[in-house]
């Protein structure tokens, strides 16, 4: 979700200014009251409106590992995913690498239509 504008900020301020309440102010902008609360917090900590930096996410655990990853499943399908673990060298989680696999387009479940191994 983008952050407010500079505009509706201002206004807002102006308002808390005038003395309005909270609650008068949130309802007549539309906006929660936490939020205004927020905004009034922000600028006495900081003496400016303007929204905060967004966050940048952290970029994936196995990035660059899709070509390795894929020679591996098609090198040995039945391989389990702890097995892979061990094999990238990775600290990523067993969730985190079958995320991975299903996103190269494998299966990480068994094959229930091959016959077994024993007789019936």
């Amino acid at each position: 979700m983008a952050p407010y504008s500079m505009d509706l900020r201002t206004r807002v301020a102006a308002a808390k200014d005038r003395g309005l309440h909270s609650d008068t102010v949130a309802a007549l902008y539309e906006v929660s009251r936490a939020w205004v609360d927020r905004l009034m917090q922000r600028r006495r900590a900081t003496g400016s409106l303007a929204p905060k930096p967004q966050t940048k996410f952290r970029t994936r655990r196995l990035a660059g590992e899709d070509d390795r990853l894929r020679a591996m499943l098609e090198a040995q399908p039945d391989v389990t995913l702890a097995e892979l673990q061990v094999a990238l060298r990775t600290s990523a989680s067993v969730a985190t690498i079958a995320r991975a696999v299903i996103a190269l387009g494998f299966s990480v479940k068994k094959n229930r239509t091959r016959r077994r191994t024993t007789a019936r």
